[in-house]
């Protein structure tokens, strides 16, 4: 069996090891792949591994030999899984990898606005707290969680993890979700108008579709309590990024976190990268350590089962 992976250097840059790939046969990997070098790279796979590279149509009408994709992550929105799924090809992805790493990484960005451990962290290296009259020295309010309205956009795994890790700190928990609320437990369902109309706190996690890119825009957020915080440790076309920095600007968004961007990496005139009260990661809540080997081991799961004849976690 001949194995392609088309960008394997985010997943492992080199404190990972590949040697399990190779019991399937030829293993071949790439740190990074153009988009003009997907036909030649791919044109002999079998079995082709990829997360960030778009796969559409076209490129699967050049592939004649591909018989199994793996998606080397939990999200698939580079892949055409429509046009795969006609040409008889299954398309399986890496789901559940990252519950834990990404539902940490919202709590994270989340505590950095409520208590803004980075910022006096960083002022303090320049004088602050030395300088003070005082045995306590603020800039900012500081936010306690108990009792904040929290509403999770998408209760998947990573939303239901998030509002595992939430409960501790005493939040009222609220879920945009398609899910009966017999099934929510503790969390009770609320339109994404009635969440950002009265909830402090929103998170992003929910996938990325045809019907719900930049629907977090400024309609909605003119609607929004001031001096909401959202969260978006899913995808950055889920939201206008302009008209989030223009809330951010007049203050009708009190923070907004990412993870995530509209393009990846950023143009440099990327509004959010200037805009106040921003607070952006550079895509890195998935790629803990336990992470990256959680995707290596389904990889080679989804390998071996769809070589059994029974393939696992398939998204088409």
């Amino acid at each position: 069996m001949n194995i392609v992976f088309l960008d394997g250097y985010t997943t492992n840059p080199g404190d990972l090891s590949w040697e399990p790939f190779r019991q399937f046969g030829n293993f071949t990997v790439y740190d990074r792949t153009a988009p003009a070098d997907v036909i030649e790279r791919a044109k002999d796979a079998e079995i082709l591994i990829l997360n960030k590279p778009e796969l559409t149509a076209h490129h699967l009408d050049q592939l004649p030999k591909l018989k199994f994709i793996c998606v080397a992550s939990a999200g698939y929105d580079t892949i055409d899984v429509e046009a795969a799924r006609t040409r008889n090809i299954p398309v399986s992805n890496a789901a559940g990898y990252g519950n834990a790493a990404v539902a940490q990484m919202a709590v994270a960005h989340l505590l950095n606005v409520t208590n803004q451990v980075a910022h006096y962290a960083k002022i303090n290296r320049e004088g602050f707290w030395t300088k003070s009259k005082d045995f306590c020295n603020r800039e900012h309010a500081q936010i306690e969680l108990t009792d904040k309205k929290v509403c999770i956009v998408g209760y998947g795994n990573i939303g239901k993890r998030l509002a595992d890790l939430l409960r501790p700190f005493g939040v009222k928990l609220f879920a945009v979700t398609s899910k009966p609320q017999n099934e929510l437990q503790d969390v009770t369902a609320i339109s994404l108008q009635e969440a950002f109309r009265t909830c402090d706190i929103v998170s992003l996690n929910c996938p990325l579709t045809s019907k719900n890119s930049q629907f977090i825009n400024k309609e909605l957020l003119s609607q929004s309590k001031r001096g909401l915080i959202l969260l978006n440790t899913a995808r950055g076309r889920l939201v206008n990024e302009q008209d989030i920095a223009d809330a951010l600007k007049d203050g009708q968004l009190g923070a907004y976190c990412c993870d995530v961007l509209s393009q990846e990496p950023p143009r440099a005139d990327n509004p959010l990268l200037s805009a106040p009260n921003a607070h952006v990661t550079p895509h890195i809540a998935w790629a803990t350590t336990e992470a990256r080997q959680r995707i290596i081991d389904l990889l080679i799961d989804n390998i071996k089962s769809f070589l059994d004849g029974k393939p696992k976690r398939l998204v088409n």
